[in-house]
């Protein structure tokens, strides 16, 4: 069975990696989002998380959310409390989706966070240091 992957986070930041990530990769079936918009509170966003989530065999689903401690974060881990087996990183990037979809393409199972970690590079630093 193929892995499902939610992105959430404040905002349409998770629309748009989604996005962005289909614009390098082509289109991505399994790669959904839940953004919380201003007018929602935390019971909005969970009610559209468990819309969301519902009919995925949580198993086979990872969530990336935005910033620790934010709600969609503090929604997911408190389902999490309750007792679903839902696996949730934050700190999303563009690299880290991507890193996703390499994965299910080879069959390999990646390090997300450590993915996410090497998409932040100092570029002025790293210019300099190959010039010298």
């Amino acid at each position: 069975m193929e892995k499902e992957l939610i992105l959430i986070s404040h905002g349409i930041m998770a629309k748009g990696l989604k996005e962005s990530c289909e614009l390098i990769m082509g289109p991505q079936e399994h790669i959904h989002y839940v953004c919380l918009l201003p007018e929602e509170g935390p019971d909005d966003f969970q009610k559209k998380f468990e819309l969301e989530i519902s009919g995925f065999e949580l198993d086979n689903l990872d969530v990336f959310c935005d910033l620790m401690g934010g709600t969609p974060c503090n929604v997911v881990s408190r389902l999490i409390m309750e007792g679903k087996n839902i696996n949730l990183l934050s700190g999303m990037n563009l690299p880290m989706v991507i890193g996703w979809v390499n994965s299910q393409m080879i069959g390999d199972s990646s390090d997300y966070v450590a993915v996410a970690q090497q998409g932040v590079v100092n570029v002025k630093e790293y210019l300099a240091s190959i010039r010298s």
